[in-house]
């Protein structure tokens, strides 16, 4: 599934490249419900749940452009592939269109990139039969940049959709010397998601310049008034002639 089309009809708006995350062990079926009502007021890209919530934001969202993104294998990236593709299935029937797997981190810091690329071939390829984006989680925190750089084309390769920095669970986050990293590795073709630490609209602004082309935040209703915010002032500001 190529990002091509995606990229090139990316929206002005940061809205429509986030994805509006709870992945928090506590979230309530009312947290839940308050994400998907945000993400339709704001009109996000997708809200990011655990398999778990699936269900319920698939019902709450239908019939609307935000999509259901969920988590395989998270977010240690230590299940096996068995269990991630079963996971993945399991998320697609209950309602997913967008799956965000995690790498067997272990198996690239040891070197086997045989069992890096298998594990991933199978998620991307459960994922596309049902015509569901596939973002592949490297958590850049525990990488090297030439360990970052493997797995981006590993990825690449195995024919996911985007690449995704971090889980936001192993400490860190989306930076912009990874997000330029990363997209230097995949190119213009492919989706690059920055994740983890987004706090605020000028961190977002600097990833997207940066290369990214989706944003995993749980900020992003912060971000989006505050672009909104500037966006008025610098208008009244060039109706004032400033």
């Amino acid at each position: 599934m190529s990002q091509k089309n995606d990229q090139q009809k990316a929206p002005q708006s940061l809205a429509g490249l986030i994805d509006h995350t709870l992945l928090k062990p506590d979230a309530t079926p009312e947290k839940i419900s308050q994400l998907c009502a945000e993400a339709l007021e704001y009109s996000f890209a997708s809200v990011c749940v655990n398999p778990t919530n699936v269900s319920l934001c698939a019902s709450l969202l239908k019939g609307s452009k935000v999509k259901v993104c969920t988590v395989i294998g998270f977010p240690l990236g230590a299940n096996t592939t068995t269990v991630k593709v079963f996971e993945a299935e399991t998320a697609i029937k209950d309602g997913a269109a967008e799956m965000d797997m995690v790498i067997n981190i272990g198996a690239l810091k040891s070197g086997n990139m045989q069992l890096v690329a298998q594990d991933i071939r199978a998620v991307v390829a459960a994922a596309h039969v049902a015509g569901a984006l596939s973002k592949v989680i490297i958590e850049t925190v525990l990488l090297t940049d030439d360990e970052k750089v493997q797995a981006c084309l590993i990825a690449k390769q195995a024919g996911a959709d985007f690449v995704k920095t971090s889980t936001g669970f192993s400490g860190g986050g989306a930076n912009v010397h990874d997000i330029e990293l990363m997209r230097r590795t995949v190119g213009p073709e492919m989706g690059v998601k920055a994740s983890g630490g987004i706090h605020n609209l000028e961190e977002a602004r600097a990833l997207v310049a940066a290369g990214a082309t989706r944003l995993g935040a749980s900020a992003g209703v912060t971000i989006v008034q505050a672009e909104s915010a500037n966006s008025t002032d610098n208008s009244k500001a060039a109706d004032r002639g400033y």
